[in-house]
């Protein structure tokens, strides 16, 4: 893992970093940022093709991340660990909390893959920003008109993409749900983590969030009596091949280019996801959602995209 972005960047105005002059920016960081959509893309896709248990795919993609980043985060933020647990405990719950947060968003987010389209769960898992949006203004924080109104139009696009999965099936709608609930969690855990990252260094963050996960997982998987074992040769690799592209190419690489390219476009690329995943499941999976669902899912993203937007210019 590099240095902290802090230790290494050049001092800039809080301007130039959310809206940088991308003229300056080297060609091989939009190349990067490429590779990350294309790494959260195959995210989806991969769940579904894994013959695992969901609670047991998503128990080992933590597992592996953790068992990496461990000796990382033991051996170079010792100090700043044992000052988590001895003084500044407060920071610690938090990062926990958060913890709890991703691992209920990957509870959720999972066995939806399953019960509804990839294209539908992707869409509705990554309406995030929406609901950070609702919890900063129930919290007491204004957003600009323009967030409302991609809160709406992205809102609107729900609600035409859940009615036509609840004409295919209860089962997709009830998939809707779960990737709905997913999207929920993950803003937890991204309020919770932007609060922790304050005072917090990446490494250590990471180290004690995916720690608290793959735990809380492991408990899930052992209560419901979920398989932890016993699968193909072919579903362990794909279980690899995930945590590599969604966990260490996707996340890393865009935590990488967000100092050249920017929050806005680095969030706004992201979503992505939606059409890169769908792609992806009917090339690959042979997956085609009813036509019905596509100009919901390109309504949900141009909302997204008007907030994330509006969000970054406030």
């Amino acid at each position: 893992m590099p240095p902290s972005a802090a230790a290494t960047a050049p001092v800039t105005s809080e301007a130039t970093a959310v809206h940088p002059d991308l003229s300056a920016v080297p060609r091989t960081d939009f190349l990067l940022l490429a590779l990350a959509v294309s790494g959260v893309a195959f995210s989806a896709p991969l769940i579904s093709a894994t013959a695992a248990p969901v609670l047991a795919i998503a128990f080992w993609r933590n597992c592996i991340a953790t068992g990496l980043l461990s000796p990382i985060a033991l051996l170079r933020q010792r100090p700043e660990l044992r000052r988590l647990v001895t003084t500044d405990r407060r920071t610690l719950l938090l990062a926990l909390a958060a913890g709890a947060f991703l691992a209920l968003h990957f509870a959720l987010w999972l066995p939806s893959l399953r019960m509804t389209s990839i294209a539908s769960s992707t869409a509705l898992c990554t309406t995030t920003p929406l609901w950070t949006t609702v919890i900063l203004r129930l919290r007491g924080h204004r957003a600009p008109r323009t967030v409302w109104i991609g809160t709406a139009l992205a809102f609107a696009g729900v609600l035409v993409l859940t009615g036509v999965d609840f004409s295919l099936s209860p089962r997709n709608l009830a998939g809707d749900g779960l990737a709905l609930g997913a999207g929920v969690a993950a803003s937890g855990y991204f309020l919770l983590g932007s609060e922790v990252r304050r005072t917090v260094s990446t490494t250590a963050y990471t180290f004690v969030c995916y720690t608290t996960t793959a735990v809380l997982l492991l408990v899930a998987c052992l209560a419901s009596g979920t398989a932890l074992t016993g699968f193909s040769g072919t579903a362990w690799l794909q279980i690899v091949l995930l945590t590599a592209c969604a966990q260490f190419l996707g996340h890393s690489l865009s935590n990488r280019v967000v100092r050249t390219l920017g929050p806005s476009m680095v969030s706004t690329a992201i979503l992505l996801e939606t059409p890169g995943a769908a792609l992806i499941a009917a090339v690959w999976l042979g997956q085609l959602p009813p036509v019905a669902v596509y100009p919901a899912v390109a309504v949900i993203l141009a909302g997204l995209v008007v907030v994330v937007r509006g969000n970054r210019r406030s």
